[in-house]
C-alpha cells in the first residue's frame, strides 16, 4: 500500500503521532475532515481531467466542422449549372 510515496510504517507512525497531538476524542473528528478534504481534491481533480479531455476533443471537432464545410460549398460549386457557371447573377 502505497499513498502519495508513503509506505504502511511511515503512515502508522503518522497516526501515533496524530494520535498523540490530538488525542483520541478528536482523532476520529480530524479523519473525517481529512477524508472529506481528500474526496474534495479527488472530485476536484477528475472535473479538470475532464475539462482537459472535452478542450483536447474541441480541435477535432472544429477541424470537422471547416472539413464539412468545405466539403459541402466544394459540392454546391459543382452541382451549378454550366449556364449559372457563365452568366453569374447581377448584382
Amino acid at each position: 500500500m502505497n499513498v502519495f510515496g508513503i509506505g504502511l510504517p511511515e503512515m502508522a507512525v503518522i497516526g501515533a503521532i496524530a494520535l498523540l497531538v490530538f488525542g483520541p476524542k478528536r482523532l476520529p473528528e480530524f479523519g473525517r475532515t481529512l477524508g472529506k478534504t481528500l474526496k474534495g481534491f479527488q472530485a476536484a481533480s477528475k472535473e479538470f481531467e475532464r475539462e482537459i479531455h472535452k478542450t483536447m476533443a474541441e480541435p477535432e471537432s472544429i477541424e470537422q466542422a471547416a472539413t464539412e464545410e468545405s466539403t459541402q460549398q466544394d459540392s454546391n460549386a459543382i452541382s451549378e449549372s454550366p449556364q449559372e457557371a457563365k452568366n453569374p447573377p447581377a448584382s
